[in-house]
């Protein structure tokens, strides 16, 4: 598997730890399976840098505005993003006849499969794979899948700008918005472009880099980012706050006009209407 399989596993094995707390911000019984093989040697390779609570501030972020903007009713089809080794669709309870669709390239979907079938895992709702490039256009292969542009989606995209250049950040958000009929919804999140000049982020995210994974995007303009790009900001958040882990996060939550802070955002949006 390649370096990006190799952060989905860090990513399952970050949930199988949050799932072993007392205070879980949720339970992911199949992350543990899904880590292997290296899923834990990353996390102590990735160590510092409030990585692992923001991970579990991050995927549970993700699950309440899933569970939200679904039970306001109007949506029913839900499309994950580099899905990766996310569980939802099999830990979340779903509204009757909500479509998951879960998009990643084709090895990646063989090896999770091979995994969840291993383990006799069961979806709780309609769950579609979508093997696809990401670098390339992939929105027929999530239309062969039965995905409809003309209904209302929300669109999951965990742990994915990071990686793209702003370039490629701005055109998955048209991308997104070309496909979204009105009522639709994104939730994601976005780096601060502090963070990624920071002496205080420099060790991992030179080790990042060094395994191939660099983190390349960030802005510290999350709302301007999306107008720009078809979105309207309903919800922004940092860890730490009412809402995005408050409690959990070990570091002092920065005024916002405080510039040159080191962000991470959480991000809640919906389709800009004419």
């Amino acid at each position: 598997m390649d370096a990006v399989s190799y952060t989905a596993q860090w990513m399952a094995a970050a949930r199988y730890l949050e799932s072993q707390r007392e205070d879980a911000l949720f339970v992911d019984p199949l992350a543990k399976d899904l880590a292997a093989p290296r899923g834990f040697e990353l996390i102590d390779r990735y160590e510092g840098g409030g990585l692992l609570p923001f991970i579990s501030i991050r995927t549970r972020f993700l699950d309440d505005a899933i569970k939200d903007v679904l039970a306001e009713g109007g949506i029913q089809q839900v499309v994950l993003i580099a899905a990766g080794m996310d569980t939802r669709a099999f830990r979340l309870d779903w509204p009757e006849g909500t479509q998951v669709f879960e998009v990643d390239h084709a090895l990646l979907i063989a090896e999770k499969r091979r995994r969840l079938d291993a383990l006799g895992a069961e979806p709780r709702t309609d769950r579609r794979e979508v093997s696809a490039d990401l670098t390339k256009e992939w929105m027929p292969d999530l239309e062969a899948a039965g995905f409809d542009r003309t209904r209302p989606t929300l669109w999951v995209a965990e742990a994915l700008t990071f990686f793209l250049t702003e370039e490629q950040a701005a055109g998955l958000l048209q991308l997104l918005a070309s496909a979204s009929a009105p009522g639709s919804h994104l939730a994601f999140d976005i780096l601060g472009r502090a963070l990624l000049r920071s002496p205080f982020s420099k060790r991992w995210l030179d080790t990042l880099a060094a395994d191939g994974t660099p983190w390349i995007f960030g802005t510290d303009e999350p709302e301007e980012f999306l107008t720009a790009n078809g979105w309207k900001t309903t919800d922004l958040r940092e860890p730490g706050q009412p809402g995005a882990g408050e409690g959990r996060w070990p570091y002092e939550v920065q005024s916002r006009d405080r510039r040159g802070a080191n962000r991470l955002w959480l991000i809640r949006a919906e389709i800009a209407t004419a």
